[in-house]
């Protein structure tokens, strides 16, 4: 068996800090990946206020603290303030794909410079979900419709309108959690949202959005 890779997971808040703890890490550890999610930190608070100078203190923390270990990065495009590395010019990309590449790519490089001795390189894995956690639970239709008790036709107009389920985008009024709430009040971003994941699962989810896929490649083959 190959060595255990062990990699800290910065987080946006609780929904994805349990998604991890009870959906993802588990599967991951099959490819001997060992993530263990930490929710950002503020004194005070925590979840919430995407902003990269609060992130950039948590990744320089856990990037210093262990160079046998990587870091990643879990954090919902909507909702992300304008400071962030590559923001602006991700508003100005058509494709979801694109916004992803370029906040990606922007956020790595910047965490590179700011760290040029902590071979960020290969130890600092970024990834910005398109465009919320919640698109993933739209993997499966069936599924998600039965936990909110509404009609599958209702979530299959939604993936009509939008394409594929990192297509759902990110207003006030049309991003996945925010359809999810209107939909029924059954959803809670946490508890349920975390129940739906479960039941789909991440090979479903892998195979419906492709962003997501690629994140977890990634790490699978560090």
């Amino acid at each position: 068996m190959s060595e255990c890779k062990e990699i800290i997971a910065i987080v946006e808040g609780s929904t994805e800090q349990r998604f991890i703890k009870q959906v993802l890490a588990p599967y991951l550890i099959n490819s001997n990946v060992y993530l263990t999610p930490i929710i950002l930190d503020k004194p005070g608070e925590k979840g919430g206020d995407v902003k990269f100078a609060r992130a950039q203190n948590d990744i320089e923390k856990h990037i210093k603290q262990r160079r046998d270990t990587w870091v990643t990065m879990f954090v919902d495009y909507y909702g992300i303030r304008a400071d962030w590395p590559g923001y602006q010019d991700s508003k100005k990309q058509i494709t979801h794909i694109r916004k992803a590449a370029v906040m990606n790519r922007a956020t790595a490089s910047e965490i590179a410079r700011l760290y040029p001795t902590e071979n960020t390189v290969k130890r600092f894995i970024p990834y910005v979900s398109m465009h919320e956690i919640e698109a993933l639970y739209f993997s499966d239709p069936t599924i998600l419709a039965a936990k909110l008790d509404v009609s599958v036709k209702r979530i299959n107009s939604i993936l009509q309108e939008c394409g594929e389920p990192e297509k759902v985008n990110d207003s006030s009024q049309t991003a996945p959690s925010k359809r999810l709430t209107a939909l029924s009040d059954r959803f809670k971003k946490t508890s349920t949202g975390v129940s739906i994941a479960s039941e789909i699962g991440i090979p479903k989810m892998r195979v419906a959005c492709p962003i997501f896929n690629e994140w977890l490649t990634t790490l699978e083959n560090l």
